[in-house]
């Protein structure tokens, strides 16, 4: 399950920190952090799952929980080979679940 759905206070801090707090099976809330350096990379200037460090080319990181869904979405100027900054984003939910209270990547 995608972790928004059962979360609260989700925020984005230092670019890069993923902060909530998830429910677990218990229906206890349980605060949480992921580094998202871990998972999401910058590919000329887009994010791409499974890479890492796309905060360290990176400026004006955003974070938003957007639309009727609620989608959580990061948003960021990255950098492309030509060393330009171009707007991206990415919808957290795609990759990131909550498994008994903790981040997960699913």
């Amino acid at each position: 399950m995608s972790f928004h759905h059962s979360a609260q206070d989700i925020r984005v801090e230092d670019g890069h920190r993923l902060h909530a707090q998830l429910q677990n099976e218990d229906g206890e809330w349980i605060d949480a952090e992921f580094d998202l350096n871990q998972i999401l990379g910058n590919d000329n200037g887009h994010f791409q799952w499974d890479a890492e460090n796309f905060s360290h080319s990176a400026e004006d990181i955003t974070f938003d929980i957007e639309g009727g869904e609620s989608v959580p979405v990061l948003r960021a100027l990255l950098r492309n080979e030509d060393g330009d900054a171009v707007w991206a984003d990415v919808n957290l939910a795609e990759r990131i679940g909550n498994d008994n209270g903790s981040f997960c990547v699913v």
